[in-house]
């Protein structure tokens, strides 16, 4: 099981590379565009802003070679919102246009502080490969103050007042809004079915 990891400074490569790892993944962490390009499948993690992560993936080079990857791709928390169109973060950015919508901040209510940090569980919407094993009630661990849209592509989800799409698939790409490499064995079971999914 072979696996390209995007090491652009703004996400957490670390910890998804030790839970990879323990899966018997063999990991590749690159922020060049031609290992991209080359790869079986990829994941591209994120901590902090998108309008930072944008710029560091534009100043490598590696957002056209995101776009046109066609195999397995995993995004992973802010990676996940990196999927979208836009975010209303850092005033507006523009993000990867891989799936329709556009991500917004979490509405703080009582019931509701901002950001959603723990544990919640998991609503499952429709069958898919990345979710084999996952049962509706699975845990799952989310640190994040941005949201994406619930929409055609929400496979998963959350209930924090208000659905938070947890886990998104569209065509050959897939993102896990909460941290996979924290929220130990549905999280493991999810990295474990990516790794398998077909080249």
């Amino acid at each position: 099981m072979n696996v390209t990891l995007i090491g652009y400074g703004a996400g957490n490569v670390a910890s998804v590379r030790f839970a990879l790892e323990r899966l018997g993944a063999r990991v590749r962490i690159t922020d060049d565009p031609t290992d991209v390009d080359e790869a079986e499948r990829v994941i591209l993690p994120g901590v902090g802003a998108a309008g930072y992560a944008m710029q560091r993936l534009k100043a490598l080079g590696l957002v056209e070679a995101l776009r046109a990857f066609p195999r397995p791709l995993l995004g992973v928390c802010l990676g996940q919102q990196l999927l979208f169109e836009t975010s209303d973060e850092d005033g507006g950015a523009d993000l990867l246009d891989l799936i329709p919508g556009r991500v917004g901040a979490i509405a703080p209510a009582p019931s509701r502080p901002s950001p959603h940090m723990g544990w919640s569980r998991l609503s499952l919407r429709r069958p898919d490969p990345l979710l084999e094993g996952i049962k509706d009630g699975d845990w799952a661990y989310f640190v994040h103050g941005y949201v994406c849209p619930d929409g055609p592509a929400t496979i998963a989800a959350a209930d924090y007042g208000l659905p938070v799409p947890a886990v998104v698939n569209s065509a050959n790409r897939w993102g896990c809004q909460f941290h996979p490499e924290r929220s130990a064995a549905a999280g493991a079971r999810i990295l474990k079915n990516f790794l398998e999914l077909p080249a």
